[in-house]
């Protein structure tokens, strides 16, 4: 008989579920659109939903100025198809604002997710596959999955954002990545109209990186993602070992078993092989830390971790360490090592610093915040300040992780 889904209706009720879908294997990614930046608004009639001269200051973290000539916020992917084809417009997909510097005006078709829905598409006997809308917002996803007694993305609570930014990103944090929870996701091609379905492979996952980065259709917005599905094991394991969060485990003290079970009838957790805390002991203590050294953007306006953690070669990790023994590294499965950017930052007297009406936290350097009315070249400068102290004194590029628009 036929099974019905889980829906965002339905927080904290349990319900049969259907066979977990099947990604498409055969995609493949198309050549790279050329980048049409600076193209002016074309005079194609646009759909009633589309807005004209939006203001954007409040719609980005940073809260930095700057207007959209056209605006369209985007609740069904058949909107998506309705602005197919117009490829003499410059076009740019916005999730929560949480990783993007406005340099100014956008002189193009601003698109914002917002298609919501959250949904339990199917389970087998190694997984649960969760399904959500891209414009979701990715920490009460999180919080969405443990109350439905699905847990494996706990370690990524309260990172800032929307479902559908995550892929792109594939945003980490505290031993793990989205990469490793993704199962496919579903995007539309501006271009043709046309649906695809990106499978694992053909995202090309690395660190902080996805086809969407490497062929810069996060920039152009040629493909844009509309729904995400997630692979969560039912082999749950505690990710408690990195760094600040083994510490707060320490603090709260749930290293040793826990006899309470999350809420889901299929879910135990093994005490004898998995003598840790609970998945949402685990977030709990993911949110605060994170609580504790990054600011809130509703307070003090920012992008969160403004520079990726750089990727070195062995030997010059070992020449850092030897010279700077409290840096942390983190050696990879490539051979490379993974440097602490805030680190790094902190070290090259950042720390609390500003410039102008810009500076790094006090609290975490690595995260640069606005004071207040700073605008988007007094970011880029601050970045750059940065950069080039931290080059100097380790010999280390750093990487900004927003995007600049």
């Amino acid at each position: 008989s036929a099974r019905s889904p889980v829906t965002s209706s339905m927080i904290g009720q349990r319900a049969p579920v259907s066979a977990p879908p099947k990604p498409n294997a055969g995609w493949r990614p198309c050549s790279r659109a050329k980048n049409g930046r600076r193209h002016a608004v074309s005079e194609r009639q646009l759909p009633d939903f589309v807005e004209r001269d939006v203001d954007l200051t409040t719609r980005t973290t940073l809260a930095l100025p700057g207007r959209a000539a056209l605006y369209a916020e985007i609740r069904d992917a058949r909107q998506l198809a309705m602005l197919a084809g117009d490829n003499a417009r410059r076009r740019f997909v916005l999730g929560a604002g949480s990783n993007l510097v406005l340099t100014g005006d956008f002189d193009g078709l601003l698109l914002r997710m917002a298609i919501r829905g959250r949904e339990l598409v199917g389970d087998d006997e190694n997984a649960w596959y969760v399904r959500a809308g891209a414009g979701e917002n990715w920490h009460q996803l999180v919080l969405w999955t443990l109350a439905q007694g699905c847990p494996g993305l706990e370690n990524l609570a309260l990172i800032p954002g929307t479902v559908g930014a995550a892929p792109i990103q594939n945003i980490g944090a505290y031993g793990l990545e989205v990469a490793e929870r993704f199962q496919s996701l579903e995007a539309v091609d501006l271009a043709t109209g046309q649906t695809l379905r990106l499978d694992h492979a053909a995202c090309r996952f690395a660190y902080r990186d996805s086809v969407f980065k490497q062929e810069g259709w996060h920039l152009n917005g040629q493909r844009v993602i509309t729904r995400v599905t997630f692979r969560l094991p039912k082999a749950w394991q505690p990710l408690t070992g990195y760094g600040e969060l083994a510490a707060e485990a320490d603090r709260q003290q749930i290293r040793q078993p826990h006899p309470q079970a999350v809420p889901n009838a299929h879910f135990r957790p093994n005490l004898r092989s998995n003598p840790g805390p609970t998945p949402r002991q685990v977030a709990d203590a993911v949110i605060a830390v994170r609580r504790r050294k990054l600011p809130d953007p509703a307070a003090l306006p920012n992008a969160g971790s403004f520079f990726h953690n750089p990727q070195v070669s062995a030997a010059l990790a070992e020449r850092l360490a030897s010279a700077h023994p409290g840096l942390p590294r983190y050696p990879q499965a490539d051979g490379r090592v993974k440097l602490a950017a805030g680190w790094l930052v902190e070290h090259s007297g950042w720390k609390g610093r500003d410039l102008g009406r810009v500076g790094m936290y006090e609290k975490q350097a690595l995260v640069l915040v606005n004071r207040g009315g700073a605008s988007g070249a007094e970011v880029g400068a601050l970045a750059r300040a940065v950069q080039t102290d931290v080059r100097e004194r380790f010999g280390v590029e750093l990487t900004p992780e927003p995007v600049f628009l």
